[in-house]
Order: C-alpha cells, then structure tokens, then sequence
C-alpha cells in the first residue's frame, strides 16, 4: 500500500525544494542560500520549519560537529505523485479529463501543450499495446 504525506504549507515545501535540489546532506546555511533566492527567511525561521518536517518525518537529521545536516527522507517525485493524486482525487473525482479541462478553460494550455499531451499520451498507448 502507497504511504500517503499530508499537503506541506508553502514554507516548508519551500525548505523541501531547496533540499531536493541540493546535496545529500545541507547544513541550515546552505538551504538559507538556496531558499532566500525567493524569499528570505531569517535562520531562525528556517530552523523552526527544518524542525516541524523532522516532526513530520519529511527529514532527517544528523549531527557533523557542532553542525546539524538535513537530508529529506521523500523523494520529490514521491512527494509530487502523492499531491497530484490529492488535487486528482479531491477537486476532479479522479477525472484526468476534467482536469485537463479546467486547465484549458482556464486558458493555461497553448496549443504546443496539447499537442505534447497527445504525444505523451499516444506513448502511454503504444505501451500498453
């Protein structure tokens, strides 16, 4: 059975971009630089959400020194899976059409992406056959 993740506040999925993109194990200053790029965050603040995902089991942390380092324990592809499975499920009933119908009456789908959803999908079926 798939574990499911509970949805991440923008803050700490923040945090969790910065530590996706980094290295293996990031000390509180090298995701301040990587996250301050966007927004800056006092390191104060980026402690406290480094603390709550380790609550959540989102990371782990070992101690180098006096130096605490931070690697995440979910994947981003897991972590995107789960949530679009979510925002599937609970806005669209599990309708891939109806949300790539909201996507085109929301006029965010050129006819390029259409066009590269059709490819993908026609790769899906020649798989399948």
């Amino acid at each position: 059975m798939k574990k499911k993740y509970q949805r991440l506040p923008d803050s700490e999925l923040d945090i969790m971009l910065a530590l996706w993109q980094g290295n293996s194990k990031m000390s509180r200053s090298e995701i301040e630089n990587i996250v301050n790029v966007k927004k800056v965050l006092a390191p104060t603040t980026i402690l406290s959400l480094l603390s709550r995902l380790e609550k959540k089991k989102f990371v782990d942390v070992t101690k180098q020194g006096k130096m605490n380092l931070y690697s995440p324990l979910i994947s981003k592809i897991e972590y995107q899976h789960n949530e679009s499975e979510s925002v599937l499920e609970k806005l669209y009933g599990n309708s891939l059409k109806n949300f790539v119908a909201s996507l085109y009456q929301g006029k965010t789908i050129n006819p390029e992406e259409i066009k590269e959803l059709n490819d993908y999908i026609q790769g899906l079926s020649d798989q399948e056959g």
